[in-house]
């Protein structure tokens, strides 16, 4: 209790620091910035504004009362990270639940750790913390990951380095971002898993992607049977484009289309000349996948 007692005195302690005008700590060379960076500090909730580059957009307001409650009764167990602005002004980069439900229980101050970053720091520290939690859906992450692609500038095989993923793992959520919006919502709100999306993203055909995906749903179909589903409008897809060629697509070919498919992560096309000769065809839809592509091939 006593060890307790002193580090709640030591927040406060710092907390008086951080207001002294004529000593603002503004960059990590200033006087006393090694004491505050890294430590717990009590913030004024006021002075916190919420972080720009924050992924999630969903709260759930149940989850929140609850978990206003919790704090109501036990305080903030895990502190919020934030990044200083300016005197007396901080940025959120993780924690917007603890903080909203913090506002919720009436709270005026609350516990934070303290960074002082830039802009794009911000946004990166931001991004990959909250890459990492467990309550992000499948639609939140692509996006996160997209924006650390698109603002930070890096490859996904850099991005995989920055969050401890797989590149295949990485392409496998970038991926779902080109489902129909009315997919990517339906996961956003829990009626399909990654799995079915992981599935739905062969079809190309967007209207036939949306029939599918109410099929999926009016069923309740598992990922199992949307992979079925999907397997059975590809074939009969196939069968027609091999009708209207004439041309009967070999065995050897037709066994092995589907493991190329899944080897490069992208729906291969296989078309076959009446001679017997044929043509692969790999489709990439930007920059960044044609490289990964390249870099498969070789």
């Amino acid at each position: 209790m006593a060890k307790a007692t002193k580090k709640q005195a030591l927040g406060r302690g710092l907390s008086a620091l951080l207001k002294d005008p004529d000593n603002d700590i503004k960059t990590a060379s200033d006087k006393n910035a090694d004491k505050v960076v890294g430590s717990i500090v009590e913030l004024e909730i006021d002075s916190i504004e919420v972080n720009p580059f924050q992924p999630r957009t969903n709260f759930n307001e149940e989850t929140l009362q609850e978990l206003s409650t919790s704090i109501r009764e036990l305080g903030v167990i895990q502190p919020i990270t934030v990044r200083k602005l300016d005197f007396n002004k901080y940025q959120l980069v993780s924690g917007e639940r603890r903080l909203r439900a913090s506002k919720l229980a009436g709270l005026k101050l609350i516990p934070a750790y303290i960074r002082i970053a830039n802009d794009q720091e911000s946004l990166e520290m931001a991004l990959v913390e909250n890459i990492q939690r467990q309550d992000l859906d499948p639609i939140e992450i692509s996006l996160s990951y997209q924006r650390l692609i698109d603002e930070i500038n890096i490859t996904q095989e850099q991005l995989s380095d920055r969050v401890g993923k797989k590149r295949s793992t990485i392409t496998n959520y970038l991926r779902l971002l080109k489902l129909d919006p009315i997919i990517q919502t339906g996961m956003r709100d829990g009626f399909v898993s990654m799995g079915h999306g992981r599935a739905l993203i062969n079809i190309e055909n967007k209207k036939d992607q949306l029939e599918i995906y109410e099929k999926v749903i009016s069923q309740r179909l598992s990922v199992r049977d949307t992979e079925k589903l999907v397997r059975a409008y590809q074939e009969s897809k196939d069968q027609k484009t091999v009708k209207r060629a004439n041309v009967e697509v070999p065995e050897y070919i037709s066994e092995n289309v589907d493991e190329l498919t899944e080897y490069f992560s992208s729906k291969v096309d296989v078309k076959v000349a009446k001679n017997g000769k044929g043509k692969l065809i790999i489709p990439f839809h930007s920059k960044e996948d044609f490289l990964r592509l390249t870099k498969l091939l070789k």
